[in-house]
C-alpha cells in the first residue's frame, strides 16, 4: 500500500483489538487472513461522520442504502475461502470496496462487479489511493458473474440472495471455492459451494444477514 494516508495511533490500536477479540477470538486461525484485517484501514471505507465507529463489531451505513459488514463477517466469510496467494477472486457487490480490500492481500488478482455506479466509483478511488494495484472494479450485473476472467478460484457475494446462481458455479473453477449467504431477505445460511472431481459439494456455515442480491439471478 502507499505510505502518503495517514491514520491515528488509536485508530491502529482499535484494528489490532478488533482482531485480536472479534475475529481470532471467534475462531479465525489463518494468519494470513488476520494479517490482511490487520493491514486493512476500514475506517478509510466508512462515511467520515462513522468513523469513530469503524472497528466496532457490527455492521456500518454506507451510502445508497448499502452497508459495510461486521468485521468478523468479513474475515470468516474469506477464510471459508482458504485462498494460498496465486488465486484470481471474483467478488459479487463491491459496496465500500472494503472485501476486495482484504482480498487483494489474498489473491493474485481480484474482479469485483458493483451495479452501482456511484459506488464502484467511491470504492475504485479508495482502492487506487491505498495502493492496491491487483483489483478491477466493474459496474454491472453482479448476479451473471464476469464469464470474460473465469475461472475462479474463488467467489464471494457480499448480498443475501435466493438460491446460488448457476451461472457463479459454472464460473468456478476446478477445486475452487464460492461463499454466498442464502435465503430470505429476513436471515440467510452462509452456503460454501465446492467443485470437486466435477461434482459439486455444498455446505451451509451459520446464519448472517445481508442486504439483497439484487440482479437477474438474485431477487428483482
Amino acid at each position: 500500500m502507499k505510505s502518503d494516508w495517514k491514520e491515528t495511533e488509536r485508530q491502529a490500536e482499535q484494528r489490532r483489538l478488533m482482531v485480536e477479540r472479534q475475529i481470532r477470538a471467534r475462531g479465525v486461525r489463518d494468519e494470513r487472513v488476520l494479517e490482511a484485517m490487520r493491514t486493512i484501514p476500514r475506517h478509510l471505507f466508512v462515511p467520515p461522520a462513522l468513523r469513530p465507529r469503524a472497528y466496532e463489531d457490527s455492521p456500518l451505513p454506507t451510502s445508497e442504502g448499502q452497508t459495510i459488514s461486521q468485521p468478523y463477517i468479513v474475515a470468516w466469510m474469506t477464510d471459508l475461502l482458504r485462498l494460498k496467494g496465486e488465486e484470481v477472486v471474483l467478488e459479487v457487490g463491491t459496496g465500500s470496496g472494503y472485501q476486495a480490500a482484504i482480498l487483494t492481500r489474498l489473491a493474485a488478482k481480484v474482479y469485483t462487479i458493483e451495479r452501482i455506479s456511484a459506488l464502484a466509483e467511491s470504492a475504485r478511488t479508495i482502492l487506487s489511493e491505498l495502493g492496491l494495484d491487483n483489483v478491477e472494479v466493474v459496474v454491472g450485473d453482479g448476479t451473471r458473474g464476469l464469464p470474460e476472467h473465469a475461472p475462479y478460484k474463488g467467489i464471494i457475494v457480499t448480498a443475501g440472495g435466493p438460491r446460488v446462481p448457476d451461472v457463479l458455479v459454472e464460473q468456478l473453477d476446478e477445486g475452487g471455492r464460492l461463499v454466498m449467504p442464502v435465503g430470505p431477505s429476513s436471515l440467510q445460511m452462509l452456503t460454501v459451494v465446492e467443485k470437486r472431481g466435477g461434482r459439486i459439494f455444498t455446505e451451509q456455515k451459520g446464519s448472517c444477514v445481508f442486504v439483497p442480491l439484487i440482479g437477474q439471478h438474485g431477487w428483482e
